[in-house]
């Protein structure tokens, strides 16, 4: 697909942590699709009532708000799993097929040498990877504005 005559590609982002013996590149692509996520991580459902006036959850059941935070670390993980996809990180103990191995990613990457800021900026390069913010826009208009005044 293309519009304007740019052909559409998700967004990739580039973060070059430097080595002495060789800059290690960590490339994030946007999520396009989380099906593969939903298939194998379905959302949690409240426990609740019926009632006269129908159907009503209890979102504040500690179990589902349990499971709930559960949920959300899983669907992050797999978000930061799914983005480095192109940086053909060779795990150790995550299997992107297997989600209670999901969890794993930040442990493994600070075992292998990685300090907590490297892996703060590698979380930060996968945000931005999948997301846009005014600074991103701003550029971009200022760029097609400046092709547009030639």
């Amino acid at each position: 697909m293309k519009i304007g005559g740019v052909e559409v590609k998700p967004c990739e982002e580039v973060l070059v942590l430097p080595r002495l013996d060789g800059d290690i590149v960590i490339r994030a692509k946007a999520v396009t699709d989380m099906t593969p996520f939903d298939a194998l991580c379905p959302a949690p459902v409240a426990p609740g009532i019926r009632t006269k006036d129908g159907f009503k959850p209890n979102l504040k059941d500690e179990n589902y708000m349990s499971l709930s935070a559960h949920y959300a670390e899983q669907r992050m993980a797999f978000l930061v799993l799914s983005s480095l996809e192109p940086s053909n990180i060779e795990w150790d103990t995550v299997k992107l097929a297997d989600p209670s191995t999901w969890s794993n990613w930040p442990k493994e990457l600070k075992a292998n040498g990685l300090s907590d800021v490297e892996c703060n900026r590698i979380v930060l390069c996968v945000m931005q990877a999948n997301s846009l913010d005014e600074e991103k826009l701003r550029v971009a208009r200022e760029v097609f504005l400046l092709g547009q005044g030639k």
